[in-house]
């Protein structure tokens, strides 16, 4: 079977289904901005595409997004006619179609079966809009600026044959009837890769104490966003350091993140959101126990997993919104979580069974639960170990969800093209 799999990033969720379909037999190629020239890839075929031209000027706010689809819709299209006049015609396509890179592929491949991968639907109403009351949004028009940011949804329905979500919160943000043609199942972790590991350690070098090298004997509390930024609640984590340095004074804090904006409001032009909240607290923090803060940036992986190898407590906050694969991770890697109380962390953990779930407005709570798991080993061992066993149970990479992601493969070329 030819597969094109279509991602601006790729692979980007397509990580393992891609070389795991290549590795059956499979003539997978895919489409995306990532690379400059051809390129193999654990058995892939990887061509680049270019949009062409700038942003438009002048024209409404809603369309902003819209605009840039429509620019990499018709550069893929033109991608995609250039290997149809090669001789080339997938059976299958799929798309991660969040960027509109594949609403014109049908018209170049009329007979191709398509699947997409169905990241969130837009959302207008409470809590996917103004969760946060400290940062509001003008509810008079959100249902309209929504409406026009779906518009990319809705013309990829009518031209796919079924999608496949990561978990349930998000798919069940889709509309009736496409909801009905999204079959949830998670990316995978490796939980091979990603296990509990007691001689772990890690070296940091601290501008304020050199060389520090740390292991599972040290307290050692974690927080990691893809960037610093309300949506990931780093706004309410760092409200709560002073107290939580103060009550821990052997703990080292280390946050991973960097200085950008992946969702949600930007901050004011020339700052950052990890520095307004590095200014709001500092005040209330005495140097000795600031150094024992740690901004570590964006950080290799194989960095990162031992980090989460290391944690003694690992603290998750997030809007309603995709759960990172960072908390599955950390899940996997046995650690002892506390986790903002929201309906997608509760789709992967249960209180006081596999995490400490609180209020995301309550910093007190979010204090108490990190210091209450601090103190007790036993607890902390209860806590990471039920967390990995319901991870390997459900989102294991090789025995759970490849298995389940190529059975979708099957089901879409078994559908209909309507």
């Amino acid at each position: 079977m030819k597969i094109l799999f279509i991602h601006q990033n790729f692979p980007g969720q397509f990580k393992h289904l891609a070389p795991a379909l290549a590795r059956q037999g499979h003539e997978c190629v895919a489409l995306t901005l990532r690379v400059d020239k051809p390129v193999k890839w654990q058995g892939v075929q990887i061509l680049p595409y270019k949009v062409q031209g700038q942003p438009a000027q002048n024209i409404h706010p809603w369309l902003h997004d819209l605009d840039s689809q429509t620019k990499r819709g018709t550069a893929c299209f033109l991608a995609a006619r250039k290997l149809k006049e090669q001789g080339y015609n997938p059976d299958l396509i799929l798309t991660h179609h969040g960027w509109g890179e594949s609403m014109y592929l049908r018209d170049v491949w009329p007979e191709a079966r398509m699947g997409l991968y169905c990241e969130l639907y837009h959302q207008a109403g409470w809590p996917h809009v103004n969760f946060d009351p400290e940062f509001p949004s003008d509810t008079s028009i959100q249902t309209q600026r929504v409406r026009m940011k779906n518009i990319n949804n809705h013309l990829h329905f009518d031209i796919a044959q079924a999608g496949i979500s990561p978990t349930r919160f998000q798919a069940d943000t889709f509309p009736k009837p496409f909801r009905d043609k999204i079959t949830i199942c998670h990316d995978g972790i490796d939980t091979r890769l990603i296990r509990p590991d007691p001689s772990v350690t890690l070296e940091l070098n601290s501008k304020a104490a050199g060389r520090i090298s740390l292991s599972r004997d040290d307290e050692v509390i974690t927080f990691v966003n893809r960037n610093l930024e309300p949506y990931r609640g780093y706004h309410r984590f760092m409200r709560a350091l002073p107290n939580l340095l103060r009550e821990r004074p052997k703990a080292r804090v280390l946050i991973v993140g960097g200085d950008e904006t992946s969702y949600g409001t930007k901050p004011p032009e020339g700052q950052t959101w990890k520095q307004i909240f590095i200014d709001e607290v500092r005040g209330r923090i005495p140097t000795p126990h600031w150094n024992r803060v740690h901004f570590l940036g964006k950080v290799p992986y194989e960095h990162f997993i031992r980090l989460l190898k290391l944690s003694r407590v690992h603290v998750y906050l997030t809007y309603p919104f995709v759960v990172s694969w960072s908390l599955l991770e950390a899940m996997s890697a046995g650690a002892a979580i506390v986790a903002a109380d929201i309906d997608p962390v509760r789709e992967v953990l249960t209180h006081d069974q596999t995490a400490r779930l609180v209020d995301f407005f309550n910093g007190d709570a979010l204090v108490s639960e990190i210091c209450a798991l601090c103190e007790d080993a036993e607890e902390r061992a209860r806590l990471g170990t039920a967390a990995r066993k319901h991870l390997v149970a459900n989102y294991d990479l090789n025995a759970v969800c490849l298995p389940e992601q190529i059975a979708w493969v099957n089901h879409v070329m078994a559908q209909d093209l309507g």
